[in-house]
């Protein structure tokens, strides 16, 4: 539906006890809480290990978004036994700037599928069929699909049973289709005429890239493409997000920027490096194997030093509370957000930071872009 995001549609009655298990598990309304642990930190969540690292497959290093993390971990749990297939997101064949939901049963396609998609996706949408089926997948999606399957799992045992393995990244946002068809016209083509597009990818952050079913072609530096296009149109609710770092996921992996000055992270084109947060003890077992196997390098990192690589993500945790009690004070909606650090994560913030997001995302709801 225009502006170009995903919203649910009702097409058949559905049972109370359904629409009970639907409000329950959808992070629109309530957001699973992070772990009580003894290491929680308030803006990165429950943690075990940090590392930066990257596959060991030059290949897949340089074809996937930020050193391939996601991809070589999901190839170990493939091929070390502990899944039979592989549930996330890919490029629609027939849209390639939208994502459809696609299974993985090889290496190979996994490889296929690598990369960061940035339009709308809802992996959820298979999540029936998958646990009818009755055979153990690994689940790959944004931190609030995450949040979704944690929740399900409270009402549906075959979850924890058949999903042995549940990996998320860093999210900055849902941009709407919108966003991705600007950046094609800004390239001098029609969306309508595009056969293959990458949002990122084939380098680090690697280039967007359109090609037309005629054999013409465009490209697009990442800053540019995310700085001026995407980011500017991403859904409200993403910009209220309690937890844009996966942190109910067994692993979360982001991009290990590299720092220029005063933190801010440099995207000049490098050999891909991902950061990868381990939660659950699920989560070390697969890294342990990864590293054993050799598909994964890695070293330890200081968690304290993430947000040198993350800085957009520190600044939004930072100003949730703000942005929430603004949203409030306009009697709009807002998820159910407890036992995620979001007020201690705002005594961090100076109190003129958090007036300028509460005027801001005030302002924005009046000027009816919620």
């Amino acid at each position: 539906m225009r502006p170009g995001f995903s919203r649910p549609r009702q097409i058949r009655p559905f049972s109370r006890n359904v629409e009970h298990i639907i409000a329950d598990a959808c992070p629109g309304s309530i957001i699973e809480p992070w772990q009580a642990a003894s290491r929680r930190h308030p803006l990165w969540g429950l943690w075990r290990r940090v590392l930066t690292g990257h596959a060991t497959d030059e290949d897949l290093r340089h074809r996937a978004s930020s050193g391939g993390a996601i991809s070589a971990l999901l190839i170990e749990a493939l091929t070390s036994g502990m899944v039979e297939r592989v549930l996330h997101i890919g490029a629609d064949p027939l849209q390639p700037m939208r994502n459809i939901v696609r299974w993985s049963d090889t290496p190979d396609e996994i490889i296929d599928g690598a990369g960061s998609r940035y339009a709308a996706s809802s992996p959820m949408e298979l999540i029936g069929p998958a646990l009818a089926a009755g055979k153990r997948f690994a689940f790959v999606g944004k931190p609030c699909d995450v949040s979704a399957l944690r929740r399900l799992a409270k009402h549906d045992p075959r979850v924890d049973k058949l999903v042995p393995v549940v990996l998320s990244f860093f999210c900055g946002g849902v941009p709407s289709h919108d966003g991705a068809d600007r950046i094609v016209r800004a390239m001098g083509l029609e969306p309508d005429e595009i056969e293959s597009f990458r949002y990122r990818g084939n380098g680090w952050p690697g280039l967007t890239r359109a090609q037309t079913r005629d054999g013409r072609s465009g490209e697009m530096r990442y800053a540019e493409s995310w700085g001026e296009y995407l980011s500017g149109q991403v859904q409200f609710r993403c910009k209220i997000c309690p937890d844009s770092v996966g942190g109910v996921a067994d692993i979360a992996c982001a991009d290990a920027w590299y720092g220029a000055g005063g933190g801010f992270p440099e995207f000049e084109e490098a050999a891909g490096r991902s950061l990868m947060i381990t939660r659950t003890p699920q989560g070390e077992i697969l890294l342990d194997k990864a590293l054993e196997s050799g598909v994964l390098a890695a070293e330890p990192f200081d968690i304290d030093d993430v947000e040198l690589m993350q800085p957009a993500q520190s600044y939004r945790k930072r100003h949730i509370a703000a942005r929430v009690a603004a949203n409030s004070s306009l009697l709009q909606p807002s998820p159910r957000m407890r036992g995620l650090d979001v007020i201690k994560a705002g005594r961090s913030a100076s109190w003129r930071e958090l007036f300028r997001n509460f005027a801001g995302t005030a302002r924005r709801i009046a000027m009816g872009r919620r």
